[in-house]
C-alpha cells in the first residue's frame, strides 16, 4: 500500500526538548505520592478559573464496594476532554490558534488543582505515523511539557458529573514549529483526586495540526465528490389522470429537501464548495415529480402530497449551483448496485438490459432538469470494491471509467499515487483515497468529533504532499454516498480548511480520469476472492433478479396489447431500475417489499383485461351461438389480442368451421366489454367442456383461462320423423285445398260460360223480330229495347252492318273457327274467371300519325 515505506519515527519540537528535564521529577512523582497517602488531600480553590459550569449531573452516593470501586474511571479516563473549535484549522505565520471545548469530571469525586494545558507533540512523518497516534491517544507516557505560561485554564475544582467550557488562545509563534509538516496537539486536564493526591494528567484529547505556512511548488490536485443520492421513493403507480400524477411510497423526501434537510444542507454548502457533482437522475425526477400534484400512499388509499414549495426551492438552489459549478456527472438512473447485477444477477437473463436502459435515460433526465450536460460514462460500484465481473458489468452499459478506491485496487509504493489508472480494453479505474474517502463516514453529531475528523482530513492530505513533493499527482476523495447533514457540515469544513491552496489545488472528476497514469501505480483489478464479505453479504440475492424477470416478462406482455403502451411502459421502467439501486444495501426487507409492491401493482392492472366467467350452458339442438365476454376496465383500450376457445370433445361438440378449436380476434376501448360470439355443431348429447383464453398476437397466453361447460341436447331421429310426417301431412292438407278450390273456380266459370250461351241464343231471336218491325215505336236506332234491355252482343264478335251501302267484312263460314282461336289468344274471347283483364287496347288498323312510333 502506499503507506507501506512510511516511516514511523518521531521528529522532536522544540517543546520536546523540555521532555528529558522533567524525566527526573516525573520520576519521582510516585515516591512523592506514597509519602503523602495518609494524608488528607488539600481543597483547592477555584481562584482565577475562566471555566463555567454548562450543566450539572446528579450522581449517586458512592456505594463504597469493590465492585464500585473497579468501575471508578482512572489515570488520563478520569475526566472527558471535548474539542469543539479549533481555528484556524491550518494556520499560518502570525496566527493565533483558539481552541475551545469542555471538560467533564466523570469520576464520583470531585478533582481539585485542575489546569487544562495545550501541549505540542512531535512531527509526524508519514500518514501512518498520523493513524498510530490516533491509536495511541490515551497514552500519556510521553507527553511533551505544556506550553505554559498564561496559556493555560485553571479550575479551583471540577465536582462530580459536571461539564465546564473552557478556551484557549495561543499565538502559532509560541507553539514551537519547526519544519513543514502534520504536529500532534494535546490537550490535557492536569488535577488531583481524592486517591492520587498529586498533579497528573486525568484526561487528555489529541488532535493534528497541518502546517504549510508556504505554498508549496508541486500542488496536489484534489477532487472530491459531492453526491446528491437518496433511496428510493417513488412506486410504478400513477394517476388515471393525463398527467399520470405519481404516487409516493411515503412523504419523507420532503425531510430531506427542508431547510436544515440532508440534501438541503448539500446543496447549500456544495454551492460554496470547489467539488464535482454526482447525482442521481431519480433523485431530480422525483423532485420534480413533487414540484407538482403528487400523492402520497397512506395504507390502501392515497392522500395528496403538500411539499411542492419545498420541492420547488431546493430544484431551484440545485440548478444555480450547477450552473455556477458545471464539473456533474450524472450516475445510470437509480443508482444501480453494479455488485449485486454482477454477483447475483449474471446468470438471469436480461438483467444487464435494466442497467443499459437506466444509462441511457441518466444524461436526458440532468439536462432537462438543470439545464446542464452531466458526464455519463462513469460507474461507481459500492464503496468503490471491485472485481473483473462488476468491471464488465459496469462498462456493458457504456461506462469507461469506473470509481474503485484503494482499499480495492492496492498499490505497494512509498506514496500515494495518481487516481487513473488503466486497467485493460480502454478502461480507466480511478482509484479513490481510503483515508480521505472515510473520513467523515463516523458519527460528527457533536462538535468535539467534527473538529478531529476534519483535523484528521487535512492532516492527511497535507501528509500525502509532503510524501513526495517533487510529483505532482490527482487525488479523488469519495465519500459515503448519502452523507447525513452533519457529515457533510464537517467535509464542508475540511475543504474550506483547504482554501489557501497551500498545498492542494481544486480539481474535478473528469480531468482526474484523464490525467496522465503513474507508471508505477498497480493497474491489476483484484480477483472475485478478494471481494469483501461485508459488502457481499449486502448484496440483492439471485431470486430478486428472477422476481424481477418474470415482472418483465408479464410487463412486456402487458404493454403489446395497450393502445397507450408508453402510460404503462415508463413508471415500471423506472420501478424496476429503483429496486435495484444501491440504496437497498443493508434493508434487504425494504428492497423485498418495495419489488412486492410493484409486482402486485402490474399483476393488477394486467387483470384488469379478463374473460368473465360463465355457468353452464344448454345446447338445444344441433348447432347454436355460445357467447363469451372479455371485460377491460383499464382507462385506455386494448388491441393485439385474440381469444381462441377449444372444445375438449370435438367428437359431441364442434366450433365455427367444424374444429376443435376457434379464435376471433379481440379489440375494446377503455372501460367497456365484449361479447365474442362463437358457433357451435353438436353431433351428440352429454355435457362437453370449453376452454377460453386470451392470446397476445404472438401466441403467448394472457391471463388465466376460463373453463365452463355445454350440455348438448340434441333431437332424436325418431322425434325428427315425427316432426317431419306432421310437415309432409301439412304440405299435402294445402295441396288438396287447392286443388278442391280451383275445381271449385273452374266449374263456376263454366256455369258463367253456360248462361252467357243461353243469353245469346235468346237475344238472336229477339233480333230477328224486331228487323221486321224496324218502323214501330221504339224499334228505331235511338230508342231502347223493349224492357230496357241492350241487344245482346254478337257471339262472334262482328255483327254485319245495318246499312247496306257499307260493305261487310264478315268472313266466310269456313274460316270462321281460325278467329275464335285468335281471339281466344288475344283476349277477345272468353277467358278464366280469374283471368286478368288485359291492359292494352286493340292495335288499330289505321295508319299511324305523324311522329308515332310504329312497333313492327
Amino acid at each position: 500500500m502506499a503507506e507501506a515505506a512510511d516511516i514511523q519515527g518521531m521528529k522532536h519540537s522544540p517543546a520536546r526538548r523540555w521532555l528529558g528535564r522533567s524525566a527526573a521529577v516525573a520520576a519521582g512523582v510516585p515516591l512523592l505520592a506514597g509519602l503523602l497517602g495518609g494524608l488528607a488531600a488539600p481543597q483547592a480553590s477555584a481562584a482565577g478559573s475562566t471555566a463555567s459550569p454548562l450543566s450539572a449531573a446528579t450522581t449517586g452516593a458512592a456505594t463504597g464496594s469493590p465492585a464500585s470501586a473497579a468501575a471508578e474511571p482512572s489515570g488520563p479516563k478520569t475526566v472527558s476532554v471535548a474539542l469543539d473549535t479549533l481555528a484556524p484549522s491550518a494556520p499560518t505565520k502570525g496566527d493565533t490558534l483558539t481552541i475551545s471545548g469542555t471538560v467533564t469530571n466523570k469520576s464520583k469525586k470531585p478533582v481539585t488543582d485542575a489546569r487544562v494545558d495545550l501541549r505540542v507533540g512531535p512531527q509526524l512523518t508519514g500518514r501512518t505515523a498520523i493513524d498510530d497516534a490516533v491509536e495511541r491517544s490515551n497514552d500519556t507516557t510521553y507527553d511533551p511539557l505544556p506550553v505554559g505560561g498564561k496559556y493555560k485554564v485553571e479550575f479551583g475544582k471540577l465536582a462530580s458529573g459536571i461539564s465546564y467550557d473552557f478556551a484557549l488562545s495561543v499565538p502559532v509563534s509560541k507553539l514551537g514549529l519547526g519544519a513543514d509538516g502534520v504536529y500532534q496537539l494535546g490537550v490535557t486536564l492536569t488535577g488531583r483526586t481524592a486517591a492520587e493526591p498529586y498533579d497528573h494528567t486525568l484526561g487528555v484529547r489529541r488532535t493534528f495540526l497541518p502546517w504549510q505556512p508556504d505554498s508549496v511548488d508541486k500542488k496536489t490536485r484534489f477532487t472530491y465528490l459531492w453526491p446528491l443520492i437518496s433511496t428510493s421513493h417513488v412506486s410504478a403507480e400513477t394517476g388515471s389522470d393525463d398527467q399520470q400524477t405519481p404516487v409516493f411510497e411515503n412523504d419523507d423526501l420532503a425531510q430531506e429537501l427542508a431547510p436544515g434537510g440532508r440534501l438541503e444542507q448539500l446543496v447549500s454548502l456544495g454551492s460554496q464548495l470547489p467539488v464535482t457533482w454526482v447525482v442521481d437522475p431519480d433523485l431530480l425526477a422525483t423532485v420534480e415529480a413533487m414540484t407538482d400534484p403528487y400523492r402520497v400512499r397512506d395504507g390502501k388509499s392515497t392522500v395528496a402530497g403538500k411539499n411542492q414549495l419545498v420541492a420547488r426551492s431546493w430544484l431551484n438552489a440545485l440548478e444555480k449551483a450547477v450552473q455556477d459549478n458545471g464539473n456533474i456527472v450524472a450516475l445510470p438512473f437509480g443508482d444501480p448496485d453494479l455488485a449485486s447485477l454482477a454477483h447475483g444477477g449474471e446468470n438471469v437473463s436480461g438483467t444487464l438490459g435494466h442497467l443499459q436502459s437506466s444509462s441511457e435515460v441518466a444524461g436526458k433526465t440532468v439536462e432537462t432538469i438543470l439545464h446542464v450536460p452531466p458526464a455519463t460514462d462513469f460507474a461507481w460500484p459500492a464503496e468503490g470494491a471491485v472485481d473483473p465481473s462488476i468491471v464488465d458489468v459496469a462498462t456493458s452499459a457504456g461506462a469507461d471509467k469506473v470509481i474503485s478506491r484503494s482499499d480495492s485496487i492496492q498499490d505497494n509504493l512509498p506514496y500515494t499515487a495518481s487516481a487513473a489508472r488503466p486497467i485493460g480494453g480502454g478502461t480507466t479505474a480511478v482509484v479513490s483515497d481510503t483515508r480521505l474517502s472515510k473520513a467523515f463516514e463516523g458519527d460528527v453529531t457533536k462538535a468535539g468529533s467534527s473538529t478531529l475528523a476534519v483535523q484528521k482530513f487535512l492532516a492527511q492530505s497535507l501528509a500525502v504532499n509532503l510524501q513526495d513533493p517533487s510529483k505532482q499527482r490527482d487525488i479523488v476523495v469519495a465519500p459515503q454516498r448519502t452523507p447525513s447533514a452533519s457529515q457533510a457540515q464537517s467535509m464542508a469544513r475540511a475543504l474550506q480548511g483547504l482554501d489557501g491552496q497551500r498545498w492542494t489545488q481544486p480539481s474535478d472528476l473528469v480531468a482526474a480520469a484523464a490525467a496522465k497514469p503513474d507508471t508505477n501505480a498497480n493497474t491489476k483489478v483484484p480477483g472475485p476472492s478478494r471481494y469483501p464479505d461485508k459488502l457481499r453479504a449486502q448484496e440483492l440475492p439471485t431470486s430478486a433478479f428472477e422476481d424481477l424477470k418474470g415482472m418483465g416478462e408479464r410487463l412486456g406482455k402487458f404493454k403489446a396489447i395497450l393502445t397507450l403502451p408508453d402510460r404503462v411502459a415508463t413508471p415500471f421502467a423506472n420501478a424496476v431500475n429503483r429496486a435495484v439501486s444501491t440504496s437497498w444495501r443493508g434493508n434487504a426487507k425494504g428492497a423485498e417489499q418495495y419489488r412486492g409492491s410493484v409486482n402486485r401493482y402490474l399483476t393488477s392492472l394486467a387483470s384488469e383485461v379478463q374473460l368473465i366467467q360463465k355457468s353452464e350452458l344448454t345446447l338445444s339442438g344441433r348447432s347454436a351461438t355460445i357467447p363469451v365476454t372479455v371485460q377491460n376496465q383499464l382507462l385506455q383500450g386494448v388491441d393485439n389480442l385474440v381469444l381462441r376457445l377449444q372444445s375438449t370433445n370435438a367428437t359431441r361438440l364442434k366450433l365455427d368451421d367444424g374444429s376443435a378449436v376457434a379464435e376471433q380476434p379481440i379489440k375494446i376501448d377503455g372501460g367497456h366489454t365484449q361479447v365474442v360470439k362463437f358457433t357451435g355443431a353438436a353431433n351428440a348429447n352429454g355435457p362437453v367442456e370449453l376452454t377460453a383464453q386470451l392470446y397476445t398476437t404472438d401466441n403467448r397466453p394472457y391471463g388465466s383461462p376460463m373453463t365452463f361447460q355445454v350440455r348438448v341436447s340434441e333431437l332424436t331421429p325418431t322425434v325428427m320423423l315425427v316432426i317431419a310426417g306432421g310437415v309432409l301431412m301439412l304440405v299435402l292438407a294445402g295441396v288438396k285445398m287447392y286443388s278442391q278450390r280451383k275445381r271449385a273456380v273452374a266449374a263456376k266459370a263454366a256455369e258463367d260460360k253456360a248462361a252467357a250461351d243461353a243469353g245469346a241464343e235468346a237475344g238472336g231471336d229477339a233480333g230477328g223480330d224486331g228487323a221486321d218491325d224496324g218502323d214501330s215505336p221504339g224499334g228505331g236506332p235511338d230508342s231502347g229495347t223493349d224492357g230496357g234491355e241492350s241487344p245482346a252482343p254478337d257471339p262472334a264478335g262482328t255483327a254485319p252492318s245495318a246499312d247496306p251501302a257499307v260493305p261487310s267484312t264478315e268472313p266466310s263460314a269456313k274460316p270462321s273457327a281460325a278467329p275464335e282461336n285468335r281471339g281466344d289468344l288475344d283476349g277477345a274471347g272468353p277467358g278464366q274467371p280469374s283471368d286478368p283483364a288485359p291492359d292494352t287496347r286493340p292495335e288499330s288498323g289505321d295508319p299511324s300519325g305523324k311522329g308515332e312510333k310504329v312497333d313492327r
